[in-house]
């Protein structure tokens, strides 16, 4: 039995879908400078998440759902995960609210943060996603474990991982993200010929 666990943002999403909520409410000045030192590893992951969720937690929730239900996505990385639905994850520390919409598109199961809703909108936090216990957990029933990822917040997750895969898919991964992985791919085929081939191994 083998799981696929992958990251949302830049993995199966081609967008980074925070920095495209502020863009769309005119918010990317706030934003784009927090997203980028922590994609770099600058801040650490739940420090910026909790900051930038204060300023777009703002937002009305149903208006983030529909922007966020039609943000690009890896055509290839989504038709493995229908393809292999039973055996694929999702993990994000995005917002299961600001989600709700997009999961419907990629078709798995997800693991999200979670917040509040007051108003229509986010008022507080009530859990952020250690992507890590996700895939503990997996682990857990017997299944080797596959983590697909490119930034900061994923590498406990990877570390945890029996496999882990870097993705350069949307940008470069983070420097604690190479230092730890057993693969990097940097595009969508060479993503899915190595997770075919992780899969046929898992099966022989």
């Amino acid at each position: 039995m083998i799981k696929f666990i992958f990251d949302l943002d830049g993995t199966v999403t081609s967008q980074e879908t925070l920095p495209l909520i502020a863009e769309a409410f005119g918010l990317e000045d706030e934003i784009s400078e927090l997203t980028r030192m922590t994609i770099a590893g600058n801040v650490p992951f739940v420090e910026s998440f909790i900051r930038r969720v204060h300023i777009l937690g703002k937002l009305p929730v149903d208006e983030v759902a529909a922007l966020l239900g039609k943000v690009s996505l890896y055509g290839k990385v989504v038709d493995f995960i229908h393809a292999h639905a039973d055996d694929c994850i999702i993990a994000t520390g995005n917002l299961d609210c600001w989600v709700s919409h997009l999961t419907k598109r990629v078709a798995s199961r997800f693991y999200c943060s979670s917040g509040l809703i007051e108003n229509g909108r986010v008022s507080r936090l009530t859990n952020i996603l250690k992507k890590e216990q996700v895939v503990a957990y997996y682990k857990n029933t017997g299944a080797k474990t596959v983590f697909i990822g490119d930034g900061n917040n994923d590498i406990e997750a990877m570390r945890t991982a029996d496999v882990s895969i870097a993705t350069g898919l949307t940008h470069w991964p983070s420097p604690g993200v190479l230092a730890i992985t057993d693969y990097l791919v940097f595009s969508e085929e060479a993503l899915c010929r190595q997770l075919n081939q992780l899969l046929s191994l898992a099966r022989a």
